[in-house]
């Protein structure tokens, strides 16, 4: 099963991204893929702002990955780290000499990766996927993709659909 979702401006694709922040509470990764100026980085700022993350936030392109610390006091996990990956310049080796098996088994940690589909290999079945879609200067199709295990799929479905777009 997909939810595809169409938005029409930056700001509606960054409000998807705050939507799933919510969702969120430590372990995830969150796969993001489609062709250049789809949404992923924006979908990405969103996510980071939703999390409480410390501003700015830039696209990891040519530092491959960021990385914030929040604390949430509302969490039972207190501190969390959240890595913003860009995939775009590496392959599987690259990623796991970043030490990716040690953030994604770490349950206080938070995956966003983006170009995700050229590091698939490595990616846990417990992934999310969204897919970008440009369809035009401002529209933008981002598709929720099944996880491999449907209980890791966040309950942005429910949310999204009752979205009132700023």
């Amino acid at each position: 099963m997909r939810t595809e979702f169409i938005t029409e401006k930056f700001e509606e694709t960054r409000k998807m991204g705050k939507i799933l922040a919510k969702e969120l509470r430590g372990g995830e990764v969150i796969c993001l893929s489609g062709e250049l100026g789809a949404g992923k980085t924006s979908f990405a700022q969103g996510l980071l702002e939703g999390l409480g993350a410390e501003k700015p936030y830039t696209s990891p392109s040519f530092v491959v990955m960021k990385e914030y610390k929040i604390t949430k006091s509302n969490s039972p996990a207190g501190e969390q780290n959240i890595y913003h990956i860009d995939a775009y310049r590496i392959n599987e080796k690259d990623l796991l000499n970043l030490g990716w098996e040690e953030i994604i088994s770490d349950p206080k940690n938070i995956a966003i990766v983006e170009w995700a589909n050229r590091v698939e290999k490595i990616i846990p079945a417990r992934a999310v996927w969204i897919k970008f879609e440009w369809l035009g200067e401002n529209r933008r199709r981002i598709i929720l993709g099944k996880a491999k295990k449907p209980q890791d799929l966040p309950k942005i479905r429910n949310r999204a659909k009752n979205i009132k777009w700023c």
